[in-house]
């Protein structure tokens, strides 16, 4: 069996990949919901539909274990899936997200000041700031909606970045700064080296945290470990393929990927 990554586009290869070096061997399937980016501007109703019939597809194809990367899906969909699709279709699945180990990660490192961007949603559900707070009530948060990253990272706007992410982020460093920026969105791994040579400050980035929360995962579930296969091998799909996620895959992969489509 294999382990699945979900994502609502490109963004969650770059998770995919960091648990492919840190699980060299066992059998990834990863699917981006292409068709259907971003959903950051979906309902939550809708978002839940699109994530079941992507679970759907995956399990198909012989996940015992997805994690959902994508931070609106996680904030929305997840405890749904959880409690409501799993219970009834495959329970003997699971689904992960990718919210809680990152605020784990946070509490762990004992940020007293810290920033959080997000797609729209993700920021307007106030997930991070309320499991924060809820653990840690001294934490002080500053969010910022930063809904032009993403499409700049998938459609090749590079050129544009750096003016934007001044444009988000400098409002948030007026005043008391910030200890560490959290990366609500998997696109903005991408991004990770630029935010630490321009502003200094610590750069959380759900690359670094996933992989070690996974090993964590692993060790205190080995039954889901042993079911998964060891021989190495990924497969790569996505609702709608064209030009420029094929070559977007690549660049993330570092190697040419073989893109699939998925019609869910």
């Amino acid at each position: 069996m294999k382990l699945g990554v979900f994502d609502s586009g490109l963004g969650g290869m770059l998770i995919a990949s960091a648990i492919r070096d840190q699980f060299a061997d066992i059998d990834m399937l990863y699917l981006g919901d292409t068709l259907h980016l971003p959903y950051g501007n979906r309902s939550a109703e809708t978002i839940f539909q699109y994530c079941k019939a992507s679970m759907d597809f995956m399990f198909a194809q012989g996940c015992r274990l997805i994690i959902v990367a994508c931070n609106t899906a996680s904030a929305t969909a997840l405890r749904r899936l959880q409690q409501e699709y799993l219970p009834e279709r495959y329970p003997d699945r699971r689904i992960l997200g990718v919210v809680v180990p990152t605020i784990e990660e946070a509490l762990d490192k004992g940020y007293k000041r810290l920033g959080v961007i997000g797609t729209n949603y993700t920021v307007s559900t106030n997930v991070y700031e309320e499991e924060l707070k809820k653990l840690n009530p001294e934490i002080h948060i500053k969010q910022q909606k930063s809904p032009l990253l993403v499409p700049l990272i998938e459609h090749g706007g590079q050129a544009w970045l750096d003016d934007v992410m001044d444009h988000y982020i400098e409002p948030m460093i007026s005043g008391d700064g910030l200890e560490a920026l959290l990366l609500g969105c998997t696109h903005y791994v991408l991004l990770k080296d630029r935010l630490r040579a321009h502003y200094g400050f610590d750069v959380m980035s759900q690359d670094e945290i996933i992989p070690p929360k996974l090993v964590q995962y692993f060790d205190n579930h080995p039954e889901i470990y042993r079911d998964l296969t060891h021989n190495g091998f990924s497969e790569f799909y996505l609702t709608d393929i064209n030009e420029n996620y094929q070559q977007s895959a690549s660049e993330v992969c570092g190697v040419d990927v073989e893109l699939k489509l998925a019609e869910l």
